[in-house]
């Protein structure tokens, strides 16, 4: 882990989101990389337009060692359910815009308020075949926030160890049929826990985020 990790986000982060459709990442990729062939049927198999989303990252500044906070989506939910996931959902109007949505929906699904979150810039937007563009807002989150679940949305709230992301070795190539279309995604397995798609690829995007040197 680079003890320098932070400056590195700052420096390296995007300071505004990039919603250009020709950036889309599927996953961690760019579409035309997982997709190959089928990136035409990967693009039709999604709704039209995708929602606009937002999700929180947020790594904890622990004394010892930085992590990362996460959920696992109640079960019963109509998108995703049961997937391990940051907070976040859907940008809704009266959203200034994504970063005001990431915290929002933070607030709403574990109890965090903002007062605790610093942002600290994007990474790419990242498409789901569901019918969703997430817009992924790294912050820093001070370690003396409390939590508030609601149940309703969320099972569970967990840490990855920052350091646990940077090992390529953790992650294992994956082929899946997705809304009819085949793709090989990189799931990363952690205590029993299986985090794949949208949510496995901005831990492999931040990955290389933190491997650029000043």
């Amino acid at each position: 882990m680079p003890a320098d990790w932070l400056a590195r986000l700052r420096r390296v982060l995007a300071p505004s989101p990039d919603h250009d459709p020709a950036h889309w990442q599927l996953a961690g990729r760019p579409l035309a990389e997982v997709a190959g062939a089928s990136v035409a049927a990967a693009r039709a198999a999604m709704p039209q337009p995708p929602r606009a989303a937002a999700v929180l990252v947020p790594i904890i500044d622990r004394p010892h060692a930085p992590s990362l906070l996460l959920t696992a989506r109640a079960g019963h939910l109509r998108h995703h359910a049961g997937q391990v996931s940051f907070p976040g959902g859907g940008i809704e109007m009266g959203d200034e815009d994504a970063v005001a949505a990431a915290l929002r929906e933070t607030r709403e699904e574990i109890g965090i308020e903002s007062r605790y979150i610093e942002p600290l810039g994007f990474l790419p937007d990242q498409i789901v075949l569901t019918g969703f563009c997430i817009t992924p807002v790294v912050a820093l989150l001070r370690p003396d926030f409390s939590l508030r679940i609601d149940s309703a949305e969320v099972a569970e709230v967990f840490e990855i160890p920052l350091v646990y992301i940077m090992d390529a070795g953790n992650y294992v190539p994956v082929r899946r049929i997705l809304r009819g279309v085949e793709v090989t995604l990189n799931d990363l397995n952690y205590r029993g826990r299986v985090v794949w798609g949208a949510t496995a690829g901005m831990l492999q995007v931040l990955h290389r985020v933190l491997q650029v040197r000043p």
